[in-house]
């Protein structure tokens, strides 16, 4: 899903990813060759960045704990364990759309930037908002829609959602986990489009594309059209 941007950011290109849709790295491949960027903008900190070129097995150290709280550990291990049933179900490692994307603009010469929140920060900003109740929220709608197949929304996991299923998507999320969405959302739609802005500013030459999650789209978006509402 790519999102039209208010011309003052015609250099700008938001792609809406899916961290494990095939449809997504077909996507970038073909998006990059036709835009020829001259910087690709990931949803990644330098920590998921390097882990995501690693190719040695990683598990979440208990040392994770002290740095982020018990309830950003526990995110993290059930996000975790979520992320790669679902990416097992659909044949796709979670995170190749951001490898192939970096892939491609190692392959062209393109620079990278890293606009995401550092994650410690993500998962500590969680612990300390989110409350008992959403998290076995969570866990029961997690056990439900994974092991009893029971969904509150039905989609094609090798696709993006449309606009319209993840605008429905994310007020539900909003609605029914205020303090996950702020932690894991909100703020961070914040965090990427001030790095967006500042790297334009920076670079008012370079044609720049964002590829983020599909549900930060429409956040950032939002963002980037009213800037002085965020930008200090």
């Amino acid at each position: 899903m790519v999102i039209s941007l208010p011309m003052k950011y015609k250099n700008l290109i938001l792609l809406g990813s899916s961290h494990i849709a095939k449809e997504s790295v077909a996507a970038i491949r073909r998006i990059i060759a036709e835009e020829k960027p001259d910087c690709v903008a990931l949803e990644l900190d330098k920590a998921r960045y390097f882990a995501l070129l690693n190719p040695a097995p990683r598990s979440i150290s208990i040392s994770l704990l002290f740095k982020v709280g018990v309830k950003g550990f526990l995110f993290s291990l059930i996000g975790s364990w979520a992320e790669k049933k679902l990416g097992k179900a659909v044949g796709v490692a979670p995170g190749v759309e951001m490898k192939e994307a970096i892939h491609e603009a190692n392959k062209q010469k393109l620079k990278i930037a890293l606009i995401d929140q550092p994650i410690e920060k993500t998962l500590q900003r969680l612990s300390q908002t989110i409350t008992w109740k959403e998290k076995w929220r969570f866990v029961a709608d997690a056990f439900s829609s994974i092991v009893l197949k029971k969904q509150e929304f039905s989609f094609d996991l090798n696709t993006v959602p449309n606009k319209d299923l993840i605008i429905k998507m994310m007020a539900h999320v909003r609605k029914r986990y205020p303090s996950l969405y702020l932690a894991l959302i909100s703020e961070r739609n914040k965090f990427m489009a001030r790095k967006l802005f500042h790297l334009m500013q920076k670079h008012p030459e370079w044609k720049i594309l964002a590829i983020v999650g599909a549900g930060h789209t429409e956040g950032i978006h939002s963002l980037l059209s009213n800037p002085n509402v965020y930008i200090v």
